[in-house]
């Protein structure tokens, strides 16, 4: 009788199952076509219905909002698992918390979790939203792992929690909406998109992941880095290397060298899991390592930034898309190799082959994760397990530049023993003086990697009294958020001699997200990476460095002892504000420094409500702590209430004063600021409108068709040109003139979207950009668009030239000098009105940027003032810079009157991604009337 009412119940139950699975619509149902058809796409308006219908009828789902987009969207992240999983996910979600940060655990304690714990593994879609594919897979991964009940998916529910999450609604919907605006299905195209797919930053989402800036990459980080902290993330991408169908896992040298191996030969593990599977079901084009560009240097991508949390992170970029398109013929991939072991013929692809190829690479890397569930998450514990042992002893890391450092030990030392010949070498390893088998003796390396100084640190301590404490705790929140421990002092306290005043932050490397935390304070190292010995470079996929704290200006100590203090654990995750105040009573006004980024938020909110706000060229005279450059705002009922406001909002220091300042003060006003942008979105241009937007200062975006039209001085003060919007004298920068290629014809543009056409011209745009600056506009260069000086025929030319044989000059060829996105040190005439704030000696960004020569009786005319120069032979503060030598004495930046107005060029890329906090006063300084309305003149004003 037990039995038939257990058979009873299973029949029931099975029953119940089916009319569940029965009531969860396919997408075809859904969308009114199958995924992977032809010609279609759908939006992130229907995707977000898909996924709540499917919530609603499935047990194997929980839907979960992560947060809302830039543009005000829904973020949803989808958990998928048994339902007997799904009533137990937040234990699950414990364990990974715990295994990834390997803390008072011992290796019994995490073996025994990983038995208990289910494998996290995290898959998303739609980052790149013209990248359709990756969008497109995750709607039918969800499908496939709903409705499916064969033993591997089965096994896959059991084993394994899902984290599916799409990484970009906004710019779902975007592209979507423009592909299928064309009724004619096979007309439809994705090109010429008018705008970026994410509303700043387009493309550079996913250069966003060790800071934070954008609302999506915020969301999710939080489930990355701190909720749920997965063994596996894998992150869609197109598009593969022509002649091939994607690339994927492992990937080329070098990879960062502070990873742990575990890591990397996780991912060579997962790498060989996914192409095998694809073998297995004749799926041919997949191609690894040397066979395409992407490497696991850097830090700040999707997946890039999982590394230095010890995730096994993968990235795979697919051909494909909705429009049926050509595998091309690349003979020189048709060999079978170690990249690519099983090469693609040329033939016709379809959408539905890309997302077949998505669906069993993601069954490939989630059946992995069910079968070694157990090893993923002891080998995560492991590895933060070894990051903490690491950091709580003597460890020396090793770079390039210390074996660089052995190899002239080795070259200098005249002991050394030296021989010609093979033989002579033989008999010197005989004898105990060189080691068999070649090489040198060991004391070499223990002259570098046994030498105290050569450490790796024991933590670091960024003091609370430094000169922009504001953006130091931005930086720490930049940590924060991706989930390392950070420590504040609750009292004053001593750390090698030096005192530390309470309310400082510590940062120790005894944790499981080192690798992370080191990339943040310390240097990259870049190897000396060229195609063959005396050829040309090969570029990094990326920078090839980025040491945030250098861009960002704090101020930190390195400790390399084990120290200690009046320290509690900040908890993980919580972003902090420094504790602003008003010094003072204030009884004649108020001082704001002019090193402080968060200062110029306060000012541009006094402006806008109509209160006086003045400069200080010389600061305070008695009072030294006041900088030159300082704001003065004159007391008053409304200005106090505004400070205030800035003091609880920002964390503001403000510093009342009793008495007006001496000397003189030149007021200062806002500017009606434009900002250059194009057709198609210029990604920095996107980073300086929200940057513009986070520090208040008014702006308007326009196009190169208002600049031909003239009479931009009626209109405006100041106009902004990034880099890349400016061409050169006589073309030839391949990048913009690529893209002016791509720029679509008028007839073939949505009527609402033709005033963004257009480009920056010799013959129409320079001519009227002279006529503003002439009437007392003001122009500010970045970067390459810093070529508006060649065209103006200002008294510079670069600096990066050589003479040839017959007397020409022309670039310095690569073999000879090459500096990628790296961080370098330049000099600082602080002293001047457009870098006030600034240290004398600044870090900037620099990527392959101007950098000038000026003629030799520029600065006795006035006719140029430089602001910025190299004046050290080795200014490489972090990534690569081949033949760096080449900068000393160059000039990376300068202003020039042009008639009435100022042009500004600067050379470096000061507002980087929005990472270069330590450079944006470059830009801020230069974004205010410094005079009457409509002039340039100064009114100077002087008090008692």
């Amino acid at each position: 009788m037990r039995y038939a009412t257990h058979s009873l119940l299973a029949v029931l139950l099975l029953v119940l199952n089916t009319t569940l699975a029965q009531k969860i619509p396919s997408p075809k149902e859904h969308f009114g076509f199958n995924i992977g058809d032809d010609y279609q796409l759908v939006t992130y308006t229907k995707t977000e219905d898909y996924f709540k219908k499917v919530a609603a009828a499935s047990d194997r789902v929980k839907l979960v909002d992560i947060g809302m987009t830039e543009e005000g969207r829904h973020q949803y992240m989808l958990i998928v698992s048994s339902p007997a999983n799904l009533k137990k996910v937040d234990r699950y979600k414990e364990i990974s918390q715990k295994m990834a940060r390997a803390e008072g655990l011992t290796d019994e304690q995490a073996r025994a979790l990983a038995e208990e714990g289910r494998a996290i593994v995290w898959i998303d879609g739609g980052l790149h939203s013209t990248e359709t594919v990756g969008m497109m897979q995750l709607i039918e991964t969800i499908w496939q792992l709903v409705s499916r009940n064969d033993p591997e998916t089965m096994r896959i529910l059991d084993q394994d929690v899902i984290l599916l999450t799409h990484a970009n609604p906004d710019g779902q919907e975007i592209v979507t909406n423009w592909y299928m605006r064309e009724p004619v299905a096979n007309k439809r195209v994705l090109d010429n998109l008018p705008r970026l797919y994410q509303k700043y930053i387009g493309h550079d989402n996913n250069r966003d992941f060790f800071i934070m800036n954008m609302k999506e990459t915020r969301n999710i980080g939080r489930q990355l880095f701190v909720e749920w902290i997965p063994q596996i993330m894998y992150n869609h991408h197109q598009r593969g290397p022509a002649g091939s169908i994607l690339a994927g896992p492992p990937y080329r040298d070098p990879f960062n060298y502070v990873f742990d191996p575990l890591m990397v030969t996780g991912i060579d593990a997962l790498g060989a899991a996914m192409v095998n599977r694809l073998n297995v079901e004749n799926k041919p084009g997949f191609t690894r390592l040397g066979g395409s560009v992407f490497s696991t240097w850097y830090n700040g991508g999707l997946r890039t930034t999982t590394h230095f949390h010890n995730m096994i992170g993968l990235l795979t970029e697919i051909v494909g898309g909705p429009t049926p398109e050509d595998v091309p013929l690349v003979p020189n991939r048709l060999i079978p190799n170690g990249n690519t072991p099983f090469p693609v013929t040329p033939q016709k692809w379809y959408f539905k082959q890309s997302i077949d190829y998505s669906l069993s690479l993601n069954y490939a890397v989630l059946d992995y994760a069910a079968r070694h569930r157990d090893q993923l998450l002891y080998n995560i514990y492991r590895m933060g397990k070894n990051s903490i042992e690491r950091g709580s002893k003597d460890f020396w890391a090793l770079s390039p530049k210390k074996i660089e450092a052995i190899n002239d030990a080795f070259k200098n030392d005249p002991k050394k023993p030296v021989s010609t010949t093979s033989a002579g070498a033989a008999a010197l390893a005989q004898y105990g003086m060189l080691p068999r088998g070649g090489g040198m003796p060991v004391k070499y390396y223990d002259t570098v990697m046994k030498a105290p100084v050569m450490r790796d640190p024991r933590g670091f301590i960024i003091p609370v009294n430094q000169p922009d404490f504001g953006s130091a705790v931005k930086f720490v929140n930049a940590l924060i958020r991706t989930g390392i421990q950070v420590q504040q002092a609750t009292a004053d306290f001593t750390v090698a001699g030096r005192n530390y005043p309470a309310g400082s932050y510590v940062v120790k490397t005894d944790q499981a997200f080192r690798p992370h935390l080191l990339d943040m304070f310390e240097p990259q190292d870049h190897p000396n990476d060229f195609q063959y010995p005396g050829g040309p470079p090969v570029r990094p996929y990326d920078a090839a460095g980025w040491t945030l704290a250098y861009l960002m200006h704090v101020k930190f100590d390195r400790i390399l002892d084990s120290f200690d203090g009046p320290f509690k654990k900040l908890p993980i995750g919580e972003l902090q504000l420094p504790d602003g105040r008003i010094d003072g009573g204030g009884s004649a006004g108020y001082v704001l420094s002019a090193r402080v980024n968060d200062a110029f938020i306060a000012v541009n909110d006094l402006l806008a409500a109509g209160i006086d706000v003045f400069r200080l060229p010389g600061g305070m005279g008695s009072k030294s702590t006041v900088e030159a450059g300082s704001f003065y705002v004159p007391a008053s009922a409304k200005a106090k209430s505004l400070l205030d406001k800035s003091v609880k909002d920002l964390g503001l220091v403000v510093t009342g004063v009793s008495k007006k300042p001496a000397g003189s003060m030149v007021k200062v006003a806002p500017m009606r600021i434009a900002l250059w942008d194009t057709y198609g979105g210029s990604m920095p241009s996107g980073w300086v409108r929200w940057l513009m937007e986070q520090y208040h200062f008014p702006m308007k975006v326009i196009y190169p068709q208002e600049i031909d039209g003239g009479d931009l001085r009626k209109k405006y003060d100041a106009i902004v040109f990034v880099t890349r919007a400016i061409p050169p004298v006589g073309g030839g920068d391949e990048d913009i003139w690529r893209a002016m290629e791509r720029e679509p014809k008028e007839e073939n543009t949505p009527a609402e979207y033709r005033p963004w056409l257009g480009k920056i011209t010799p013959d129409k745009s320079i001519p009227q950009l002279k006529t503003f600056l002439e009437a007392g506009g003001t122009i500010i260069t970045i970067g390459s668009s810093t070529n508006l000086a060649y065209h103006l025929k200002l008294p510079v030319k670069s600096a990066l030239t050589e003479m040839t044989a017959s007397g020409q000059e022309k670039p310095l060829p690569g073999e000879k000098y090459y500096i990628p996105g790296s961080v370098l040190q330049v000099q600082i005439d602080s002293t001047q009105q457009a870098t006030w704030g600034l240290p004398s000696r600044t870090d900037v960004y620099f990527d392959a940027s101007p950098v000038f020569k000026l003629a030799p009786d520029a600065i006795a005319k006035g006719s140029i003032m430089p602001l910025a120069w190299f004046g050290s032979e080795k200014p490489l503060r972090s990534g690569w810079a081949w033949g760096q030598s080449y900068l000393q004495g160059g000039v990376a930046a300068f202003m020039a009157p042009v008639g009435a107005g100022k042009f500004y060029a600067f050379g470096p890329e000061i507002t980087f991604r929005a990472q270069a906090h330590g450079t944006f006063k470059l830009l801020f300084n230069q974004l205010y009337n410094t005079g009457r309305s409509g002039s340039q003149s100064v009114d100077v004003v002087s008090e008692d």
